[in-house]
């Protein structure tokens, strides 16, 4: 059932702390499937790809055959109704134009010495894309992912996408076109992380795979992390309300339940100091469960990961959503300002009772591709820098370098390398 919490009953703080532990990120053994999924496609190519293709998705497959062609994706497209073209391409302008005004700059200084030191960015150059194809097809993954590599510059998009019984999503195809992807294969699973990051023919090697996908496809992608580069880790949904007196309940109830239909492990809370909006958010929960058409998961969601939590005082709010570190936080109070100020830990804030996380999920600008389970006190969402690496460079010069040599010499004793010192002192004649 729900949880309902108390900041002022004596035993708060140890349930809290219970809340904020439980990442809802059971152990299913996991782990060992993928590992062993991962030696089998290093070891026998293309042929584990395809069987392992043809058994979860019943395609089968042939070198030839695993790429989607341009002529199926224009097919594919041409059946986008217009109303949702329109939508997309919407999405697609404000996301491209949000990320170019995040795109980091060069930058360099010189001291007194003489010595010039700087940085530059340069993209990878390609960049692989994984996009769920299962249960569900998400093309505003694709535009979030993909849009920000080629505002960065990669040179190449590759994308992946499971094509259960072969079908092939016309949004998807879309989204591919507007974000500049140029190969589709229709590959999903542990199996398409591992063939991107190994390189399997026809796939190429990618320096980087990002995108959402289950279980199986998160761990595929820690475990070759090394092997190429990653964007997150990410588990399951999550958001956080905090809410005075002056919200709407079926405005929260309806944003709570936004993130519980993702999956039954996602997590909805409220934070809120009025008893009385705690009270009448739990009953329109209930009330709008049954319109929905992914009311099953849901219900499990909110019944086993829900929680409203009642505070003496809104003053409490940060500490607590501090903690929760969540990957969405709507701050539906009368002004949000001071609020937002003081929250350090969020995946993305969402500020004022106008601006529910739908919008951002597909037509704000910023990037949905959001830290889950805590993970938003070390990390941020996707952006222009994942796809760009920062390089250092130093130029001493005849002058800066003999500023520098002596000291240099004398901490390469202190650390005992040799050849260090005389890199330096063979150069002072």
């Amino acid at each position: 059932m729900m949880q309902r919490l108390d900041s002022r009953d004596a035993g708060f703080a140890a349930s809290f702390a219970a809340l904020v532990a439980d990442t809802r990120e059971p152990d299913r053994g996991v782990a060992g499937q993928v590992a062993a999924i991962l030696e089998r496609v290093k070891r026998e190519g293309f042929r584990a790809v395809a069987d392992l293709t043809e058994k979860f998705d019943r395609v089968h497959l042939s070198a030839g055959s695993a790429e989607i062609s341009a002529a199926e994706r224009r097919a594919a497209i041409a059946r986008v109704p217009a109303d949702q073209r329109a939508a997309l391409e919407l999405a697609a302008a404000r996301i491209r134009a949000f990320h170019q005004a995040q795109r980091p700059a060069d930058g360099s200084h010189s001291d007194e010495s003489g010595i010039r030191a700087g940085w530059r960015w340069t993209p990878v150059e390609r960049a692989g894309l994984y996009v769920p194809g299962g249960r569900a097809a998400y093309p505003s993954s694709v535009l979030m992912n993909a849009i920000p590599a080629q505002v960065a510059g990669v040179d190449e998009l590759v994308m992946v996408t499971p094509t259960p019984g072969g079908e092939l999503n016309p949004l998807v195809m879309l989204a591919a076109e507007l974000a500049g992807v140029e190969r589709l294969f229709r590959i999903g699973g542990a199996q398409a992380i591992a063939a991107l990051a190994f390189g399997i023919d026809p796939l190429p090697k990618c320096d980087m795979i990002v995108g959402p996908g289950n279980a199986w496809v998160a761990e595929a992608k820690r475990q070759l992390y090394g092997t190429v580069g990653i964007d997150m880790v990410a588990g399951p949904s999550e958001i956080l309300v905090i809410a005075d007196a002056s919200a709407r309940p079926d405005w929260i109830a309806a944003d709570l339940l936004s993130q519980a239909e993702h999956d039954p492990v996602a997590q909805s809370i409220l934070i809120t100091d009025s008893a009385t909006l705690a009270d009448a958010v739990a009953d329109w929960v209930q009330k709008l469960l049954p319109t929905l058409s992914t009311q099953e998961a849901a219900r499990e969601s909110w019944d086993d990961y829900g929680a409203i939590i009642l505070i003496g005082d809104m003053a409490e709010a940060p500490a607590l959503a501090n903690a929760l570190a969540a990957e969405h936080v709507e701050l539906m109070l009368a002004d949000p300002q001071p609020m937002f100020a003081a929250i350090r830990h969020a995946g993305s804030i969402f500020l004022g009772t106008h601006t529910p996380e739908p919008i951002g999920d597909y037509i704000g600008g910023p990037n949905h591709v959001l830290p889950t389970g805590r993970r938003a006190r070390f990390s941020g969402g996707l952006g222009v820098h994942n796809f760009m690496k920062r390089t250092t460079w130093l130029d001493a010069g005849e002058q800066g370098f003999a500023a520098v040599a002596d000291a240099t010499a004398t901490l390469a004793d202190a650390e005992g390398l040799p050849a260090h010192a005389l890199s330096v002192r063979i150069r002072r004649g």
